[in-house]
């Protein structure tokens, strides 16, 4: 490759850009021929409950990348009044992710941000979500980030328990 040539990027029918390369379990890109972690199809759109119970799977099994994907796609699709609270699952998610990939920095900033996006709901709680006790696990990791944090510490619940 010579300077100033663009680099090839996989790309889909309509021009948008794609990265097709495997990832590891925290969702980062892996050289090519490599085997990687499988990760959510991009035209998977499933109902909030199950968006909700697919997200907190991958959280148990400790692949927050892949349950942000999940939620995001829940976001995007959301066409009521819940659209910042499905973004701040997502950034909770990516939250995590940093944290678990050593990015205190991003860590901090996500999970503050998702706090602040999630809070509002906390009067009406859309589906069964654990509003104010993820905002409050939020803050509270917040304030405990550089100290060790249990893997289990970093799977929060999502919805109330019923």
């Amino acid at each position: 490759m010579t300077a100033g040539t663009p680099v090839p990027r996989d790309r889909d029918e309509s021009g948008r850009a794609r990265n097709n390369r495997p990832r590891d379990g925290l969702g980062r890109p892996l050289p090519r021929g490599l085997t990687g972690v499988p990760t959510t199809p991009e035209d998977l759109v499933l109902p909030p409950d199950e968006s909700l119970r697919e997200a907190q799977r991958l959280l148990d099994a400790g692949r927050p990348f892949h349950a942000h994907e999940v939620l995001e796609t829940a976001w995007k699709a959301c066409d009521d009044g819940n659209r910042e609270l499905w973004k701040g699952l997502a950034q909770l998610a990516v939250g995590i992710t940093h944290l678990r990939r050593g990015n205190t920095v991003g860590a901090i900033r996500l999970l503050t941000r998702a706090a602040d996006r999630i809070e509002p709901y906390a009067g009406t709680a859309p589906h069964d979500v654990a509003v104010t006790e993820l905002t409050t696990w939020a803050r509270t990791l917040i304030a405990h980030i550089g100290e060790p944090v249990a893997e289990s510490d970093l799977a929060p619940r999502l919805q109330r328990a019923i």
